[in-house]
């Protein structure tokens, strides 16, 4: 269990700092990989500032470390990590119409990551190519989308599974506000 909100927050910036040190990055490439600002992250390991979750999670995973290993004492023995629905990171600026819930943890970032996607009535998420060999797998559960791969395109519909190149330029749209859950499985 958790201890008080104050312990886990005197912690969090020396661990931020010495895991960034650990890495031999400086503030200037904290913030280039994370997207967050050099003057906050610098505030963030002094203890000035307390970091949004949102924040925290760039954070984390620009420095590839556990997200909750940063907050919390080691485990005592077997447990179950519970992120509640309140404390999922989501990416809101991705896209048109578009939020984006991070279900997978940072470490597995670039090699297996895992979002929810929500789409407004239209919504679009474009993609630039990823690494040579990524592949996406997405499940509709609500609505209908289009995904373009390339030159190809396909209609996807609720309970349908698309697995396509995500090494080339491509987009989901959306036709209806639809839910979907997309694997991106680094080649």
């Amino acid at each position: 269990m958790m201890e008080n909100a104050d312990a886990v927050l005197s912690r969090l910036p020396a661990r931020l700092k010495a895991a960034r040190q650990a890495q031999g990055l400086s503030l200037d490439a904290v913030a280039k990989l994370s997207g967050v600002s050099r003057s906050m992250v610098s505030q963030i390991e002094r203890g000035e500032s307390s970091p949004t979750v949102a924040t925290l999670w760039n954070l984390t995973r620009a420095l590839q470390v556990d997200f909750a290993g940063l907050l919390e004492d080691a485990p005592k023995g077997p447990q179950i990590e519970v992120l509640r629905a309140e404390a999922v990171p989501m990416i809101e600026n991705r896209g048109s119409g578009c939020k984006i819930r991070i279900l997978s943890p940072p470490e597995d970032a670039g090699v297996h990551e895992v979002y929810e996607l929500r789409f407004a009535e239209g919504g679009v998420l474009d993609s630039d190519p990823h690494a040579r060999g990524t592949q996406e797998h997405l499940t509709v559960f609500e609505g209908a989308v289009t995904v373009v791969s390339g030159g190809a395109s396909e209609r996807i519909g609720t309970g349908e599974t698309a697995r396509y190149p995500a090494d080339v330029a491509h987009c989901i749209r959306a036709e209806s506000a639809a839910r979907a859950f997309l694997v991106v499985k680094a080649g």
